[in-house]
């Protein structure tokens, strides 16, 4: 693993769990942990409940905007968490993927995506946990 572990979010449209994903991870691991988030068929914008969740909880996802997989985002990554993509996320062996089997929020309402960012939020919390508890390279 990476001095400074890097965790791929991966979905199919880049713009509703991936995103959550992304921004919530920015804030626990504090700068500890790079964080990418990225689709195999990006969508055109975010989806407007689950950026008005997270503003509910005082994250701003005003600077993130759907975007597609890279080979390169996926070879650096040290996790990639994919979220309910199946076969249309690539497979990069080597790598270790951990699959959250979560709702999709695609046309739900904030109060049907609460539930849904409660969930990423707390594997978020405890992915941190396992990152941030495990062995640097150098054996501390």
């Amino acid at each position: 693993m990476s001095v400074r572990p890097v965790v791929l979010f991966l979905c199919v449209h880049n713009s509703g769990r991936s995103v959550a994903g992304r921004v919530l991870l920015e804030r626990y691991g504090a700068g500890r942990i790079e964080v990418l988030s990225a689709g195999s068929e990006p969508a055109v914008l975010l989806n407007p409940s689950v950026v008005a969740v997270l503003a509910e909880r005082g994250l701003d996802a005003g600077s993130e905007f759907p975007k597609a997989v890279t080979d390169e985002m996926a070879r650096a990554a040290d996790v990639i968490v994919t979220m309910g993509c199946g076969d249309a996320c690539p497979v990069y062996p080597g790598t270790r993927v951990v699959d959250w089997d979560l709702t999709d929020p695609a046309g739900r309402s904030v109060e049907e995506v609460r539930p849904i960012i409660d969930e990423i939020d707390r594997r978020v919390q405890a992915l941190v946990e396992e990152l941030l508890a495990a062995p640097s390279p150098d054996g501390n």
